[in-house]
This record gives structure tokens, C-alpha cells and sequence, in this order.
């Protein structure tokens, strides 16, 4: 039986097991630990993360088992459990579904593709580093969701026009092509989430974090002081990650000869000018990005406090079934034949982590899980901020990060400030460690994302994903520790 077979028949059986050996084990509300439902939230937590882990059973089913196991267990009424699935994030992800589709119907995303390999050039590692410098840069200021979405489909098509022009029956070719794939889609997604450390905009735990401080601590977080801190780190981090990347896990040695290079730059000549559905997704696509990024001054001026990034990837997937590219025969930029191929394994996928977050959330795991803190007066602060990080980083991978942030940073707050340490440059650390789970595709919108492209597998994210969790950790709380007490606002 080949291995991959055996840790999957391992992962069925062991995901009940510790689920009831953990539920067992315990302690009940009486003894300080968890109420029946916390008890029930945690043993549930781990069943998914096992079958998850081990892809027992497809990822997406594994995440319907909270619509089944919530109610049954009283973790979650069974309303409460299934309202995730239809959170404001799923439908901020279909929105850029399709438009991704759209894109892909006309060819805009080959072309756009041809446009970016003849800017960076057709070297691998140079290519990479290109997509996870855009999308890094776009993470910046929009949200790291919108981000992966408008360049997944063009990493998509920068693969399969390599793919189209070099020999594939040679297997060095082959192995050499499929870690190219892997590693840039893994790039577009870790990009998406180191960008969003930059700025205080650029990921929701770090508003999260300037909310608490400005209405429990009086203490207000300006955009220069966030970024003072933020992109140094993403600074260090995106070039750490893409050497990572493309020389130790998923090396990168793929020669791409000079007459391929050369067909390459030509096919952007020979595929002519655009065509009516290229043009019209292409103003529909851009009209989204800029939606995304000035949304805040939309609803200032508007008074449209309504407007979120879900409502603008909804006008433009909408907008692409209304706009006509040939009348008389009834063709519009997007069908619904077109729709229909939407990755609905990934929107269940986040569904069944949104769900998970609840439970976890309701139950009050994650404070019962912050109360081990109390066991570390006395240490000095390093510890405290490598503490504090390596629970948000693990606790993410299966959480909302905006779940955990708010969950946390209060906790955390109370905790510092018991233990007699300066609170802001832990919740510093929290806010910017909870963008930073790269493991699991329910850990973060872009990580799901790239998964939907099938040019990553659960395990080659892991792989992956774990060392980029255990630099992040180390980075984030060396850089908090070595800088923060003149980085960081004063409490």
C-alpha cells in the first residue's frame, strides 16, 4: 500500500480517536477547565485538523463535519453552526471567483500573463519574486483576499504558457515544471499575507488591535507607527520567504532555452488586439481593484457605511452577467455555464473553518487556552512575546485570524499587564503573528485561494507552511523585543 494510502487510512481512524480520548481527558468547568460544549468545540477542533492533515476524506467534506458534530454535541445550536457557511467572506470569494472566470473565458489572464513574463523575464526564481512582490504590494492597501484573487488567475496562466512551450515528456522538465507551479502559487498566498503586516490597513488584526488600544488603553495607533514596525518585517520577511521557497522546499531549476523564451515574447504579438469580452472584464476587473482600494473613501463620501469588500466583488461578478458582449445573440461577459465551475470545494472549505471559529469563539476555548499565560510571571519578556506569538500563529491555522485577534488581544492585555510587562508590544506581536498561519488552506483567505488552483496539495503546504510559521515566530517576536520599546507607541 503506498504511504500516502496509509497515513490516510491512519488519519480516518485517529481523527475520532483523539477527538474522544481528548474529551475525556479534559478537565470539566468544575476543575477550571471547559464547559461540555468547550470540551466538545476542542475535541472537534482536532478530529478536522487530523483529517484535514492527513486528507482522510476530501477537505471540503471533512469541513461539513461541524454541521453535523456541532449540534449533535451542543457546541453549536445547529443555525449558529451552519451561518458561517454563508459568511460575508464566502461571498467575497465567489465574487472573485468569477470574476477569475470571466477572465479566463476571454483570454485576458493569457494576456495579461504574456505581459508580466516579458516585463520580469521568463526566469523561474525571477518570476516568482515578481508575483510575490505585486501581490505583497497590493496587500499593502487592500484586503490580502482581494490580492490573491486578482492574480492567482495570471500566476494560472504564467505556468501553462511555460507548460505549452517546453517538453513535459522529459521528467526533470515535468518534476522541474510542477515545482514552479507550486511555488508561485504558494508565493501569490504567502505574499498576500506578509504584505498585509505593512500597513495598518493591510489585514483586519491589525485594525482589530488600533481599535482596542484606542478605546481600552487610550492610546491611539497611527498609520506611521504601525508601518514603522510592519515594513521592516515585511522587508525581511518576503525575500526570506521567497528563498525558502524556490531553494529549499521547492527548488526552482527550471531552464527555460532560448527558443522558448523567444515563442514566449512573440505570442503576445500574435494573439492580436483585445476582443470585446476582453475589454469589457478587463474595465469590470479594474473597476473592482479600485473599488477595493478606495472603498474607504467611498463610503466617506457616500454615507454608504454598508459598502464592504464582499458588496464590491458581488457589483463586479454581477455586473459581468448584465454587460453584453454580442446582443443579438444573447452573450454576456460571464454565463451561468462558465459560473458553474466556481471551486465550490474551497467556498465549503473556509465555511467549515468560519464555523469552527465560532464554536471556539462561543465556547470560550480560546480563553481557556490564553489562561495558561498566568503560569509565566516571573519569566522575562522574550519568552512571554514567543509564548504569546506561537499560541496566535497555531491557533489561526484553524481559526478566523480576525476571530482570534479579537479574541485575544484583550486576553493577552489582561495577561501582560498581571504579569507586570508592557502590554503594547505583546499585542503588537498577537495582531502581526495572527496573519502569519501558512500550514492549512482554512488557516487564510489567500491560502485557501491558491489551493483551489489544484497546483498545491495539502502536504506541500504544510511542508511549507510550518517553517514559514516557525520564521514568522521567531522574526516577530525578536523584532517586538529588539525594537519595539522605541517602534512602538508608549502605553
Amino acid at each position: 500500500m503506498p504511504i500516502a494510502d496509509r497515513i490516510r487510512w491512519a488519519g480516518l481512524a485517529a481523527g475520532p480517536l483523539a477527538a474522544a480520548l481528548l474529551y475525556l481527558l479534559l478537565p470539566v468547568a468544575d476543575a477550571g477547565g471547559l464547559s461540555d460544549a468547550g470540551r466538545a468545540t476542542a475535541a472537534i477542533g482536532v478530529w478536522m485538523a487530523l483529517w484535514w492533515m492527513t486528507e482522510a476524506i476530501p477537505l471540503a467534506a471533512t469541513a461539513l463535519l461541524p454541521v453535523v458534530l456541532f449540534p449533535l454535541t451542543g457546541a453549536l445550536p445547529a443555525a449558529q453552526a451552519l451561518r458561517p457557511y454563508a459568511s460575508d467572506i464566502v461571498f467575497l470569494f465567489m465574487g472573485g471567483f468569477m470574476i477569475g472566470l470571466a477572465m479566463q473565458r476571454w483570454g485576458l489572464h493569457t494576456r495579461i500573463a504574456l505581459g508580466i513574463v516579458r516585463l520580469v523575464g521568463t526566469a523561474p526564481m525571477r518570476l516568482v519574486a515578481g508575483f510575490m512582490l505585486a501581490t505583497a504590494s497590493l496587500s499593502l492597501w487592500i484586503s490580502n483576499t482581494a490580492a490573491t484573487v486578482m492574480l492567482l488567475p495570471v500566476g494560472i496562466s504564467c505556468i501553462e504558457l511555460l507548460r505549452r512551450h517546453l517538453d513535459e515528456s522529459d521528467p526533470a522538465t515535468a518534476a522541474a515544471l510542477r515545482n514552479l507551479g507550486t511555488c508561485l502559487m504558494l508565493g501569490i498566498a504567502y505574499g498576500a499575507s506578509i504584505g498585509g503586516l505593512g500597513t495598518l490597513i493591510g489585514s483586519p488584526p491589525n485594525l482589530v488591535l488600533a481599535n482596542y488600544a484606542r478605546a481600552e488603553l487610550g492610546q491611539e495607533i497611527t498609520m506611521l507607527a504601525w508601518m514603522k514596525i510592519g515594513l521592516p518585517l515585511v522587508a525581511l520577511m518576503l525575500p526570506l520567504c521567497w528563498l525558502y521557497l524556490t531553494r529549499l522546499v521547492f527548488p526552482v531549476r527550471l531552464r527555460v532555452p532560448d527558443a522558448a523564451r523567444t515563442e514566449i515574447h512573440d505570442e503576445l504579438g500574435r494573439i492580436g488586439p483585445m476582443n470585446r469580452g476582453e475589454r469589457i472584464v478587463l474595465v469590470v476587473f479594474v473597476g473592482t481593484a479600485l473599488g477595493w482600494i478606495f472603498r474607504p473613501q467611498l463610503v466617506a463620501l457616500t454615507g454608504l457605511e454598508a459598502l464592504t469588500d464582499t458588496t464590491v466583488a458581488m457589483c463586479g461578478a454581477l455586473a459581468l452577467f448584465l454587460l453584453p458582449v454580442d446582443w443579438r445573440r444573447r452573450e454576456f461577459a460571464l454565463d451561468w455555464e462558465t459560473a458553474q465551475k466556481l471551486p465550490w470545494g474551497v467556498l465549503l472549505l473556509f465555511g467549515g473553518g468560519l464555523s469552527l471559529a465560532a464554536a471556539i469563539g462561543t465556547n470560550g476555548v480560546d480563553a481557556w487556552l490564553a489562561s495558561g499565560f498566568a503560569g509565566l510571571a516571573g519569566v522575562k519578556p522574550l519568552w512571554v512575546l514567543l509564548a504569546a506569538t506561537t499560541l496566535i500563529v497555531f491557533l489561526t491555522e484553524l481559526s478566523s485570524n480576525t476571530a482570534t485577534a479579537n479574541t485575544f488581544i484583550p486576553i493577552l492585555a489582561a495577561a501582560a499587564i498581571g504579569l507586570g510587562i508592557e502590554p503594547m508590544p505583546v499585542l503588537f506581536a498577537a495582531a502581526l503573528a495572527a496573519t502569519c498561519a501558512f500550514m492549512l488552506p482554512v488557516a487564510t483567505p489567500p491560502n485557501a485561494i491558491v489551493f483551489a488552483s489544484g497546483l498545491v496539495g495539502i502536504g506541500q503546504m504544510m511542508r511549507a507552511g510550518l517553517g514559514l510559521n516557525l520564521m514568522a515566530i521567531v522574526l516577530i517576536a525578536l523584532a517586538i523585543r529588539l525594537f519595539g520599546d522605541w517602534l512602538l507607541p508608549a502605553w
